[in-house]
Formats: C-alpha cells, structure tokens, sequence
C-alpha cells in the first residue's frame, strides 16, 4: 500500500465525477433518462447530496482498487512496469472487459435497450481508461 499514490486516487476519484457529470448531463443526459423511463422531474426528486456522496465513496474505492491491481503486489518491478500507456489500457480492459460486459449481461436479462447498455456501458470504458491513465502516469 505504501507505493500507492493517494492523491493519484484522488485525483481519478474527481475526474470519474466530472465525467459523470458531463456524460448523464449535457452529453447523454436526456438519452439516458429515456433509456431508464425516468423524467426530469423524477431526477429532480432525488437526494443529490446523498447520490453525489455515495458517488464520490463509491469511485473512490474504485480508482484504490484500480491502484491495488497497479502496485498493490509491492513489487517495485511490477509497479515500474505501469505507465499512463499501459495504466489507460488496463483501465480500459477494466471499463470493457469486467464493468461494461456485466451491464450488458444484467441489462439482457432486465430487458434494458441497447441504448442503455451502450450509454452505462460506454461511461464506465471512459472512467476506467482515464483512471487507469492517472493512476499509471502519477505515480
């Protein structure tokens, strides 16, 4: 744990939020809400600061775990191995392999559209990638 940067973690707990923010908002937003049945009035009914505080908690033990698969071996070889080229593509096989497949498979079966996997799916390939990415170049 001593070779994790903590304010690496940090900074990809942030700009997992931003781009949440950016991809349900302004950039797929009423997509999204679509996909869901959910309207702006429904959104505007929830407990953002309970929603954004789980968020932050949530992705924070996201990008810790992404840092544990990075440098959690100890092995300073290992860890002298993770660049921000090979840290993204690891974040992206995270985001793809793992995160978006299992959206997809639970999506399947709750009949969700395409559009919805491909949104929720999509979100998370870009937050793991750039995690990945920050983890990998901040060390």
């Amino acid at each position: 744990m001593a070779a994790i940067n903590w304010l690496a973690v940090i900074a990809a707990t942030l700009v997992g939020f931003a781009i949440g923010f950016i991809w349900y908002g302004p950039l797929f937003g009423k997509a999204w809400m679509s996909s869901v049945g959910m309207t702006e009035e429904d959104a505007q009914k929830g407990n953002m600061a309970k929603i954004f505080g789980f968020t932050l908690i949530f992705q924070f033990i996201m990008a810790y775990c992404l840092a544990m698969f990075f440098y959690g071996s100890g092995d300073p070889e290992a860890a002298e191995m993770i660049t921000a080229g090979t840290g993204s593509f690891y974040g992206f096989l995270t985001g793809f392999g793992w995160v978006a497949m299992a959206i997809a498979v639970n999506a399947l079966y709750e009949q969700k559209s395409w559009q919805y996997i491909f949104i929720n799916g999509g979100f998370w390939v870009v937050v793991f990638t750039l995690m990945g990415l920050i983890l990998g170049a901040w060390k």
